[in-house]
């Protein structure tokens, strides 16, 4: 699989790493973050199914069955399970990782009812495309995971498109998952060697990552970052940039920390 050419098929996934601010005062991350993430992973998955304005009108019932700790993974994915006329449904899973261990715990699972509004369901003739056939998704080492975001108002600059800073901290976070998942131990960015972006992220897009480990030395690995945007109206996908980070593994001191690094 060309790495120009991520698969971007298959369920809605979003990663995130719980910060210091996502959490409560237990150190887990608080409910009503992981709520809004649910919510975001369920809005994006509704509107790449239909390709039209979508809005939340009700959530089935949400248990926390594992607490997601500072400095986890936390990826959420989301499937279309239920079409009708102007509604679906969307069963959204939401899993914790451990950095270093690699042990997932199972957090929460919800559905969320989503109706569609606006101009663009009309003008696709009053109805949503139906539920398509079951698909199996196959797993093949070549393909990198593409993970989600949707780019909010607050995110973008005056000009109304993504914020470099925002491109780029969503570029690192990917990075560092990337890396962390390969090495298995606490890492740190070293350095960029180049990002080039090359078309604005408009607000109301979803911005794509797509990491990948290219190269390793004795404690360092360098990940190649690409960034995707994503009309959901149009169901159509743009390269927008792309870049290189040195990720380093440490050890408890912050010194460099030799590890069997193979791509």
């Amino acid at each position: 699989m060309s790495p120009d050419h991520p698969v971007f098929s298959g369920p809605t996934r979003l990663a995130d790493i719980v910060f210091p601010g996502d959490a409560n005062h237990h150190g887990t991350l608080f409910g009503g973050t992981g709520l809004a993430h649910m919510d975001k992973v369920a809005f994006i998955a509704a509107s790449r199914h239909g390709h039209v304005d979508f809005v939340t009108a009700s959530c089935e019932r949400i248990d926390f069955n594992a607490p997601a700790k500072i400095g986890d993974i936390v990826e959420l994915v989301g499937s279309v399970v239920r079409v009708g006329r102007k509604s679906l449904s969307v069963e959204v899973d939401m899993n914790a990782e451990g950095p270093l261990s690699g042990e997932r715990r199972h957090c929460s699972r919800g559905v969320f009812n989503m109706v569609a509004i606006g101009s663009h369901l009309e003008a696709r003739g009053g109805t949503l495309p139906p539920l398509p056939d079951a698909v199996k998704y196959i797993k093949d080492p070549d393909i990198h995971p593409a993970m989600v975001e949707i780019v909010f108002p607050e995110k973008t600059s005056h000009y109304g498109s993504l914020y470099g800073g925002n491109a780029l901290a969503a570029m690192g976070k990917a990075a560092f998952i990337a890396a962390s998942r390969h090495c298995r131990k606490t890492v740190v960015m070293a350095g960029s060697t180049r990002v080039d972006f090359t078309s604005h992220i408009q607000s109301g897009e979803v911005v794509i990552t797509v990491p990948r480990v290219i190269a390793t030395g004795r404690s360092s690995m360098r990940v190649e970052v690409q960034l995707w945007a994503e009309n959901l109206h149009a169901d159509e996908r743009r390269k927008c940039g792309a870049g290189e980070f040195i990720m380093v593994a440490i050890d408890e001191d912050h010194r460099p920390l030799s590890f069997n690094g193979v791509v």
